[in-house]
C-alpha cells in the first residue's frame, strides 16, 4: 500500500479535517437540517409517544424506497417480485390489521407512475406496437367497461376484483419498458428462481419438521382442514395462499431452470440448475395439487417439441418410460396415488363434479355476452352478492370464472391475448440469435403455455405472486426479442460504416 493514500500524517503537520465537520457551504446546511430534523423528531415522539416513534421509523424506511423505485427502476421491479412472493405469508402471520393487499395496488400503482415520469425523459411507446400489448390494454379496457355491465349483481364485487386484476396486468408495460438489457433479465430471473428456491425449502421445513403455530392456526378452521387434510397427509403451502399457486409455481420455476441448461456453457451451473430443478418438482409433490402434476409432462413435452434434435430423442422416450412407469405401478404411498389420480380424472369424484357444474352454469354463459359481473361468482360473490345467481356458483377454473363474470366474450378476448403471447413467443424464440436471451424466451413461453394449461382444473391465475409472474413472463418474451434486435443493430452498423 502506498504511503501516501494513507491518512496519517508523516511530517508532523497537523492531518486536513475532513470537510463534512468544516461546517461550510453545503455541509453546513446539511448539519442545520439534520440539528431540525433531530429537535422536531424528539419533539414528536414526546408529544404523541411509541405510535409517533413507530411512524417515524416506518417514515425513515419508506422514503429512500420511495426514492429508489421513482429513480432506479430495477430496484422496483425487483421488490415488487419479492413483495408479490411474500404477501400471503405476511398476511397469513396475521402481524398487521392493515389490508396488506392495498399496500400491493399502492405499489404497483407507483410503479405506473414511474413509468410515465421516465417517459418524459426517455419517451418509447414503441412496445406499443407489438400485438400482445395491444391485447393486453384491450384486455384491461374490457375488464374497466364491465363496470357498466347491466347484468352484474354488485359494483363492489368488481371493484373488488378488478383492482388487483388490473394492477398486475398493467404491470406488463412497466417490465416491458424498463427491461432494456440483458443483465436485467438475468437479474429478474435469478431472483425469480432465488424466491422460488426459498418457497420449496420452507415448503421442506413444513413437510419434515411441521407447521408454524400462524400456520397451524390459519389452517385450523373446518373448511380449510377439509381442503388441506387429504388421506391422512397435509397438503403443503409453502409461503403461498394455497397449495395451488405454490405448486405451480414449482413446476414454472422448474421448466425455467431446465430451459436455461442448454444456454449454459458452465458444467457446475448446468448440474446446479438440474438440482434445482429437482428441488421444486420434489417439493411440488407435498402439494397434493393433481393440476400441477398434468403441468409436468405438459411442459417437458412442449420443451422436446420447440427444441427438436435427434441427441434429444433419448431423453424424451426415457421421461416418457420413467412418467409410464410412475402412473401404472402399484403403491400404497398417498402422495404417488394422488400422482396416478390425475391422470385419470374420470376416477376422481371432484373431477365428475366439477364438470357437471360446467354443464350446468353453460346456459348461463352462452345467454350472457358480458357474463354476471366481475367478482360474481364463488366466494366474493357471496361476500357482495349473497341473493345472486352466481354467489353460489364454485367456478374451480379460472377459464370457467372467465367465462361466468366476463362472459364468452370477455373469455374471447382473454384467449386472444394468450394466444398473441404464445405466437409472439414462438416466432421470438426461433429469430433471436442471442443464446442467453433465447434461453430465457424460451422459459417465459413455457411458462405462459402450461399457467394456461393449470387455469383450467384450477384458477392458476389469480394469487400472488402468480398473476405478476405471468404478465412478467410475458414482457420478457416480447423485450428479449427487442434487446436481441439492438444488440444486432449495434453488430451491423461499425461493419455498415467501415463498408461506406
Amino acid at each position: 500500500m502506498e504511503l501516501d493514500k494513507l491518512n496519517i500524517s508523516l511530517t508532523g503537520r497537523k492531518r486536513r479535517q475532513p470537510k463534512l465537520l468544516t461546517f461550510a457551504g453545503d455541509n453546513r446546511f446539511l448539519f442545520v437540517l439534520a440539528l431540525l430534523w433531530s429537535v422536531v423528531t424528539a419533539y414528536l415522539v414526546w408529544k404523541g409517544g411509541i405510535k409517533t416513534a413507530g411512524l417515524l421509523a416506518v417514515l425513515l424506511v419508506a422514503l429512500p424506497i420511495l426514492y429508489g423505485i421513482m429513480a432506479y427502476p430495477p430496484f422496483a421491479l425487483v421488490s415488487l417480485m419479492v413483495a408479490a412472493y411474500f404477501i400471503m405469508w405476511v398476511i397469513r402471520m396475521s402481524l398487521v390489521d392493515f389490508p396488506l393487499g392495498t399496500i400491493m395496488d399502492s405499489f404497483e400503482a407507483l410503479i405506473l407512475v414511474t413509468l410515465f415520469w421516465h417517459q418524459r425523459f426517455r419517451p418509447d411507446w414503441s412496445f406499443m406496437l407489438q400485438p400482445v400489448s395491444f391485447l393486453v390494454l384491450g384486455w384491461f379496457v374490457f375488464c374497466l367497461l364491465l363496470v357498466a355491465n347491466p347484468d352484474a349483481a354488485s359494483q363492489l364485487a368488481w371493484l373488488y376484483s378488478f383492482r388487483t386484476m388490473a394492477m398486475a396486468m398493467l404491470m406488463y408495460f412497466a417490465f416491458v419498458y424498463f427491461i432494456n438489457s440483458v443483465k436485467l433479465i438475468r437479474l429478474i430471473v435469478v431472483t425469480w428462481l432465488s424466491l422460488s428456491v426459498f418457497a420449496a425449502l420452507y415448503a421442506m421445513k413444513q413437510e419434515y419438521a411441521g407447521f408454524a403455530q400462524f400456520e397451524i392456526n390459519s389452517i385450523s378452521d373446518p373448511l380449510n382442514t377439509i381442503l388441506l387434510y387429504i388421506d391422512g397427509h397435509w397438503r403443503k403451502f409453502s409461503i403461498f395462499g394455497d397449495p395451488v399457486a405454490f405448486s405451480y409455481n414449482m413446476v414454472v420455476s422448474s421448466i425455467i431452470c431446465v430451459s436455461l441448461i442448454p444456454a449454459v456453457k458452465t458444467k457446475w451451473l448446468k448440474v446446479l440448475l438440474g438440482l434445482i430443478a429437482l428441488l421444486y418438482l420434489r417439493v411440488m409433490l407435498f402439494s397434493g395439487t393433481r393440476g400441477a402434476y398434468v403441468l409436468v409432462p405438459a411442459a417437458l413435452g412442449f420443451f422436446f417439441l420447440l427444441n427438436f434434435k435427434t441427441k434429444l430423442i433419448p431423453f424424451a422416450i426415457m421421461a416418457v418410460v420413467v412418467l409410464i412407469v410412475m402412473i401404472r405401478i402399484p403403491t400404497t404411498n398417498p402422495t404417488l396415488y394422488r400422482f396416478q389420480t390425475a391422470f385419470r380424472p374420470t376416477e376422481d369424484a371432484s373431477f365428475n363434479v366439477r364438470t357437471n357444474n360446467q354443464q350446468r352454469i353453460k346456459p348461463f354463459i352462452l345467454s350472457h355476452p358480458f357474463g354476471g359481473g366481475l367478482g360474481a361468482a364463488g366466494a366474493s360473490g357471496a361476500r357482495f352478492a349473497p341473493n345472486s345467481y352466481l354467489a353460489g356458483f364454485p367456478p374451480d377454473s379460472g377459464y370457467v370464472r372467465l367465462a361466468v363474470e366476463t362472459g364468452w366474450l370477455g373469455l374471447l378476448i382473454y384467449c386472444s391475448m394468450v394466444l398473441a403471447a404464445l405466437i409472439t413467443g414462438i416466432i421470438n424464440f426461433f429469430s433471436i440469435r442471442n443464446r442467453e436471451l433465447r434461453a430465457y424466451c424460451l422459459g417465459m413461453l413455457i411458462a405462459v403455455f402450461i399457467l394456461n394449461i393449470g387455469n383450467y382444473p384450477q384458477e392458476a391465475i389469480i394469487q400472488f405472486p402468480t398473476n405478476i409472474l405471468f404478465y412478467v413472463a410475458i414482457a420478457l418474451i416480447v423485450a428479449s426479442k427487442r434487446i436481441d434486435k439492438q444488440e444486432q443493430n449495434a453488430v451491423l452498423k461499425p461493419v455498415s460504416a467501415g463498408n461506406s
